[in-house]
């Protein structure tokens, strides 16, 4: 890897998310050659991800070049390369571009979507981890739609029509209402040939509530209004099995659909070399080193702190980042470094317009308000300012015409062939 040689010592940061992007952040002007690597050269704000895959907003206003980010920072290095190995004997990262030497390792390579072992599952149904993911969701719901105006069979024009998403978590919870307001305000007028009361979309949950992360006022409320837009809701139930056409539960009921949905989980992204546990999380000290390594750190998703363990949240990753930056410059002055401590500041969730759900530490609120609230803290945490202004005024113009004008299959999307031997790995 062509980097310059220095006599100060050189941080390597793998990944530029949340943790990673805080990381670099905070190490501006610190006396040491930084190096950031990434398999992007953009950063994602993953919390709109799910806007992008129904047509809300396009790609360029949720992601952000990391050049720019850090185009004015001094001995400063981006590198576009994917991590493939940590040799911590030699300290050196392998990459597929080259190996790169650290004195300082942090590992922010984030999370991944978790499919709990089914092959099936992970081939025929669609993530929604990255903006490809969010693009080729977007594609393939607008070409089942075109699909079912081609169709004379009714069943096989239910199935293009019916989507199903796996998880009541923030992001099935807003996905679901972004589709249900798809449904009733923007698809007729593309479709007008298609009666979309043959259209359902269903929000399958585990547990007995949906946002089970957040308070019973939040999950209750946002259940009714997800109910009031027309989405089903299934709880205490379990996807078992999808062969691209049925989605079989664990409550012997099928639901009809091409379109399944996976947002039901998500497990860590560690790099191989270092250990992990069974949820791909590194174990960590509380001031996020790696346990038994003196120049090994870890942040965000991938962090699991003793006795202590975050949840993979964006504002877990940000915190952790910021402080991780703090603890490097105090090791690299042989001080002692400080254990973290997470600021919970409230979890939010949007269910369409005028509709979300906020919980703060000392206050609980729903509706319209929160909906504002959302999206101001939504625009603020977008990274550049051109990104908030594109997002705020698609935003508005959505609001104002009950219409979103991106629409496009720009990339058609077509799944590859699923392998025998990896159904028979699975069985």
């Amino acid at each position: 890897m062509n980097l310059p040689q220095s006599n100060k010592p050189r941080i390597v940061i793998i990944g530029g998310g949340f943790a990673g992007m805080n990381v670099a952040k905070n190490l501006r002007n610190i006396d040491a050659q930084v190096v950031l690597v990434d398999k992007n050269n953009f950063h994602t704000f993953q919390p709109l991800l799910y806007q992008v895959a129904t047509a809300g907003l396009e790609p360029d206003s949720v992601t952000y070049p990391l050049r720019k980010i850090f185009n004015h920072f001094n001995n400063f290095f981006v590198r576009i390369a994917s991590a493939k190995k940590i040799d911590i004997e030699n300290n050196l990262l392998i990459t597929d571009k080259g190996d790169i030497e650290y004195d300082l390792l942090v590992i922010a390579t984030g999370a991944e979507t978790n499919y709990f072992g089914n092959k099936k599952i992970e081939h025929y149904s669609m993530p929604m981890k990255s903006v490809r993911e969010a693009l080729d969701l977007r594609s393939l719901i607008l070409q089942n739609f075109e699909e079912a105006l081609i169709t004379n069979n009714i069943e096989e024009r239910q199935k293009l029509m019916n989507i199903a998403i796996v998880g009541g978590g923030p992001t099935g919870v807003e996905l679901a209402g972004a589709l249900a307001e798809l449904k009733k305000y923007i698809l007729p007028k593309d479709y007008p040939d298609l009666d979309f009361r043959q259209m359902t979309v269903h929000l399958i949950e585990g547990q007995d509530r949906l946002l089970a992360a957040m308070s019973n006022e939040a999950s209750n409320k946002a259940e009714s209004f997800l109910q009031e837009m027309g989405v089903q809701i299934w709880l205490n139930t379990f996807v078992e099995d999808f062969d691209g056409q049925i989605v079989s539960t664990s409550t012997k009921k099928k639901l009809p659909t091409k379109t399944l949905i996976w947002a039901a989980g998500v497990k860590g992204s560690p790099v191989d070399g270092i250990e992990s546990d069974k949820f791909g999380r590194i174990p960590v000290d509380e001031t996020l080193k790696v346990l038994g390594s003196d120049n090994l750190f870890v942040v965000g998703d991938l962090a699991a702190i003793e006795g202590n363990l975050q949840p993979m949240l964006a504002s877990v990753a940000c915190q952790q980042g910021e402080f991780l930056a703090k603890n490097l410059k105090l090791h690299l002055a042989n001080k002692a470094m400080k254990p973290f401590v997470y600021n919970d500041k409230g979890t939010m969730a949007t269910i369409g317009r005028n509709k979300a759900v906020v919980d703060l530490p000392n206050f609980k609120f729903q509706g319209r308000l929160a909906w504002y609230a959302w999206m101001f803290i939504h625009l603020m945490l977008l990274v550049g300012f051109r990104n908030r202004i594109i997002a705020l005024t698609n935003w508005v113009w959505n609001y104002i015409n009950y219409d979103s004008g991106i629409r496009l299959i720009i990339r058609p999307f077509k799944r590859k062939e699923l392998l025998k031997e990896d159904v028979l790995e699975e069985v």
